[in-house]
Formats: structure tokens, C-alpha cells, sequence
């Protein structure tokens, strides 16, 4: 067999490596900044969602964000253990559960707000390339909507 027939399983040739490495790294670069919180980072983007919509179910919030509920469950658990969301079955329909934030997690929106200022300048994008990188990412994620 030839060098070349190896190519497709180079490191150097993987799309997928660098974009989870980038993931890996920015997500690093937040944690000083979300232990401020006394936030995961994914605990964080739940809260992101339910400051925006107040509330939603359980399943909403997994679509949303990529996560299933063996992920979730856990995480909105201990997010309510810390007082920023109550979560109740629905009357209409007991399998759905609403998650909703409270005054507490309304209030950690104050600090929040700080932290994408702060990792600015740990991508260093000019913001015409952040905003192409962002379009591409998120035509991406539509490939993987069901």
C-alpha cells in the first residue's frame, strides 16, 4: 500500500481535530471565569437559554443545546440545588418537564453579562471573521438537527 492511501487518516487532514481542539481550548479559557459563577461551562449555556426564555422544557433545552437528557438531568439538578431554576412536571402532560429560572439565576445574569468581554481577547478574530466562522459552524449544526 502507498503513503497516499493513508492520507484520509492523517491527523493533519481531520476537520473534525481542530474543531474539537478549538472547543477543548475556549472552553478552558472559560472555566476561571464561570468558577467566578460557580458555573460549568455547560451549566452556563443552560442558564444562557433560560435567561433569554424564562422558561422551557427539559427536551427544548436538549435541542437547543446538543445535549440529551442522561446530560441534562443531572445538570438542571444541581443547577436547582444552587436556587437558579425550579423544575415541575407539566400538568398538561406529566412526561414533559418545565424548567424555569428563578429570581436567584435571574440575578447571576448581572455578573454574566461580564464574561464574553472577557474572552474576547482569547480569540483572536477580527470580528468579520468571527461572524463567517460563527455562519459556518452553525450551517454545520443544522446537518445535525433530526
Amino acid at each position: 500500500m502507498s503513503k497516499d492511501q493513508y492520507a484520509s487518516i492523517r491527523l493533519c487532514n481531520q476537520m473534525c481535530f481542530p474543531l474539537y481542539a478549538c472547543s477543548k481550548e475556549i472552553v478552558r479559557r472559560y472555566k476561571p471565569y464561570l468558577d467566578e459563577l460557580d458555573l460549568t461551562y455547560t451549566q452556563y449555556i443552560a442558564m444562557m437559554v433560560l435567561w433569554e426564555k424564562k422558561e422551557v422544557t427539559v427536551k427544548e433545552l436538549g435541542k437547543e443545546l446538543f445535549l440529551d437528557s442522561g446530560t441534562l438531568t443531572p445538570l438542571l439538578k444541581k443547577l436547582e440545588s444552587k436556587g437558579y431554576v425550579t423544575r415541575e412536571r407539566m400538568e398538561s402532560d406529566e412526561r414533559n418537564l418545565m424548567v424555569t429560572i428563578t429570581e436567584k439565576g435571574e440575578a447571576l445574569k448581572e455578573e454574566a453579562v461580564k464574561v464574553p468581554e472577557k474572552m474576547k481577547g482569547c480569540v483572536s478574530l477580527e470580528p468579520e471573521e468571527a461572524q463567517q466562522l460563527y455562519k459556518i459552524l452553525h450551517k454545520m449544526l443544522d446537518c445535525f438537527e433530526e
